[in-house]
């Protein structure tokens, strides 16, 4: 089971990586965010930090299909990510060795972003 105090410490790991100032986590690398805080909006009510619940940059569509159908215990979208590289991860169903993975990925993917650009 992961935490918030783990995402921070496996993110600060990573080179480049900065953390943002936010009510929970926002970490980010060439100025693009790898990994955050799910700002959950009910509708008609007020957004809500959750730092039980990590967003992570997954790249596109197909590996954010292929988690989310894969894993539905960890992985899940809302109707505000539709169309967006970005799957939310539900921090207490993963290991920390997994989330290490996860945060490295999307860390990788855009800083190969960066370079690319």
């Amino acid at each position: 089971m992961a935490d918030s105090d783990d995402v921070r410490r496996l993110a600060l790991a990573l080179a480049g990586a900065e953390e943002n100032p936010s009510d929970g986590f926002d970490f980010r690398v060439h100025g693009k965010g790898f990994v955050w805080s799910y700002p959950e909006r009910p509708p008609g009510g007020r957004r809500t930090i959750r730092t039980d619940v990590a967003v992570l940059y997954v790249g596109d569509d197909a590996e954010k299909q292929a988690l989310l159908l894969g894993e539905p215990t960890l992985f899940f979208t809302a109707p505000g990510y539709d169309g967006l590289p970005l799957v939310m991860l539900r921090l207490e169903q993963v290991g920390t060795d997994r989330l290490a993975e996860l945060i490295g990925d999307a860390w990788r993917m855009r800083v190969e972003q960066a370079g690319a650009g």
